[in-house]
């Protein structure tokens, strides 16, 4: 019984760090980087996280399919914070920004590294046997592809643009694609 009770304080107490760190905004001046990338990468953690819980919680029967919705709050962060960055080419001219070659490194570092993180949920929910094999699929591919992103937004060199973004969704669409349909045949009964 005790342990239960250290680890409700324990979560306890990192809700309230995050609560604290996320009123107080990342503290990207200290890192010598845009503060839109660092709410960028935050969105894409929430994202990543909200995307997986929710993909646990479709494997238990009985569930409804309104889990989907999660992930939607963290994605509307990640999403608004990197096209903000879009926009730095006019407000702050100057800046560096990837060309075509840098961003398709990212397609490629999202890709690779959604690859091993997708294969490991599904193996995971295997055996779950969820009612909703696609879905849940579905909500894998986004996980591991924000849970990428998130570890790229750490070492991206280049401020955000309109190339780098549509390249960043053009790698998340191809993961969750690539997940419904294998991932959907993989979670299925048959």
């Amino acid at each position: 019984m005790a342990a239960h009770r250290r680890l409700a304080a324990a979560g306890a107490g990192a809700r309230d760090r995050v609560a604290g760190a996320l009123r107080r905004g990342p503290d990207a001046a200290a890192l010598g980087r845009p503060p839109d990338l660092a709410w960028a990468g935050i969105g894409a953690a929430v994202t990543a996280v909200t995307a997986a819980w929710a993909a646990f919680a479709l494997g238990v029967p009985g569930r409804r399919a309104a889990w989907a919705w999660l992930p939607l709050p963290g994605a509307l962060l990640w999403i608004g914070a990197s096209g903000l960055g879009c926009l730095r080419m006019w407000i702050a001219p100057g800046t560096e920004i990837a060309g075509m070659h840098q961003s398709a490194d990212c397609l490629l570092f999202i890709i690779g590294f959604s690859v091993p993180l997708s294969a490991l949920l599904i193996v995971l929910l295997r055996r779950a046997c969820p009612l909703r094999p696609v879905l849940t699929a579905v909500l894998i591919g986004l996980a591991s592809a924000a849970a990428s992103a998130s570890l790229l937004e750490i070492c991206h060199a280049f401020d955000s643009a309109a190339t780098d973004l549509l390249t960043h969704a053009l790698a998340v669409i191809v993961v969750v694609a690539v997940n419904a349909a294998m991932g959907g045949r993989l979670l299925s009964k048959a």
